[in-house]
């Protein structure tokens, strides 16, 4: 039996006919939620390094824009990678950079060094670059090739609701006292007294951060050591016709997903600085990042039910960039919870949106569907920038004001590209 992949679809993969039955595919799935766990911690982290560092929120939102950038720097990389090692060790080495990078952060962070801490972020961005362009691949082999969207499908519901799981046990275990931790440096003469409050509080994330660390490489060895085939993928020769061309699609794709990716974030990571410009104490919106997970994982799974079925992916994706701009007029002209609630139900509105732009960025992409993906990748790198842009604003305009615009632009810029390039609203 031959699999085709889904990042690589001019690349062919022979192997044992049959299917690998439900347990690899649990298991993968149990991989994707330690994945996510990791992945979805950005949101409590910008609380938990603003008190730990005694940093503003331009300092404190470094570490989305670290954590992002690393697609910028290293999607080529990890593309080139993926195809001299395979998937299964493209997949391994991808767990186990995480691991390093989150034992480094964890490290770090005990040793009160800002910076190296930033570094630890970047080398566990490098360990999703790469598995951004091995994991579906690796998925669709599990199992036939008609039934590889499902297993992604549960994939990505494992994902999301990890980084349900992921704020609220960070804010429990290392965060559950950042409210006492604040008052008191704040209060504390500055000096021993002061950082030995904040010490002892960034102490309490190494522990957290070494055992997830510790999993992440062992998850690495296990796939390994998995009786799952070690394939490398083979290229035919294309035509010497072939070249690869930036077309108006592609381009405009790569803007939208780095506008998207931008707006995702903003509403994922966030959301709690939103919440205390409404003078919210930390202690509740530790919380927050969670809310707006739980909102994109319905509406991940909703799309599932309705997708294709009633409605088409493309046309999905229009009305969730409405239902986007409607939300963010709402968060804009209401206050407090309805306000923030407002913010987090984007998660619904953007459940839909990635997987019907980025089929629909590199489609006639041809053989060159590697290097186009790669390019949308390095794209993600919209979460290092939006945060920012909002940090920045905020003190000018106001945060509601802010938020919302960079909100509706953003929305308005994908239903643009929707609207120019889908042949189902045309």
């Amino acid at each position: 039996m031959v699999y085709k992949s889904v990042i690589f679809p001019r690349l062919r993969f022979p192997c044992p006919a049959g299917s690998f039955g439900w347990a690899p595919v649990l298991t993968t799935a149990g991989l994707f939620f330690l994945i996510g766990f990791v992945t979805w911690l950005n949101g409590p982290l910008i609380s938990f390094v603003r008190v730990a560092f005694s940093l503003s929120d331009v300092g404190a939102f470094l570490v989305p824009l670290v954590f992002y950038l690393s697609y910028l720097i290293f999607a080529l990389p990890a593309a080139k990678i993926a195809q001299r090692t395979g998937l299964k060790l493209g997949f391994s080495l991808a767990l186990a950079t995480m691991g390093g990078g989150t034992a480094l952060f964890g490290q770090f962070i005990a040793d009160r060094s800002y910076s190296g801490a930033l570094t630890g972020l970047l080398i566990i961005g490098a360990g999703l670059s790469l598995l951004q362009v091995t994991v579906n691949p690796y998925v669709s082999l599990l199992g036939p090739h008609d039934r590889a969207a499902q297993r992604i499908a549960i994939m990505g519901l494992c994902n999301k609701c990890a980084g349900i799981a992921a704020p609220v046990v960070l804010a429990a275990w290392a965060m559950n006292n950042i409210g006492t931790v604040a008052e008191e440096a704040r209060h504390a003469a500055a000096g021993p007294e002061r950082e030995a409050i904040l010490s002892n509080f960034a102490h309490a994330i190494y522990w957290p951060y070494l055992i997830m660390a510790a999993l992440l490489i062992l998850a690495s060895g296990a796939v390994m050591m998995s009786g799952l085939p070690d394939l490398t993928p083979t290229e035919p020769a294309l035509a010497k016709s072939s070249s690869f061309r930036f077309t108006p699609r592609l381009r405009g794709g790569i803007v939208t997903t780095f506008i998207y990716v931008g707006i995702e974030v903003l509403a994922g990571d966030a959301i709690g600085t939103y919440g205390q410009g409404f003078g919210l104490p930390l202690d509740q919106t530790r919380f927050f990042t969670a809310l707006t997970l739980a909102a994109m994982m319905i509406g991940y799974a909703g799309g599932l039910l309705i997708v294709p079925r009633f409605i088409s992916q493309e046309r999905c994706m229009a009305l969730s960039c409405l239902f986007g701009v409607t939300l963010s007029v709402a968060a804009f002209c209401t206050q407090g919870h309805v306000s923030i609630l407002c913010v987090a139900l984007l998660g619904l509105a953007n459940a839909m949106i990635m997987p019907g732009l980025f089929p629909m960025a590199i489609r006639n992409a041809g053989s060159h569907v590697p290097t186009a993906s790669a390019l949308l990748v390095m794209a993600f790198s919209g979460g290092a920038f939006t945060p920012q842009l909002f940090v920045l604003l905020k003190p000018l305009f106001g945060f509601q004001e802010t938020f919302s615009a960079l909100a509706i632009l953003s929305y308005g810029v994908v239903l643009a590209y929707s609207l120019r390039f889908s042949n189902a609203l045309r």
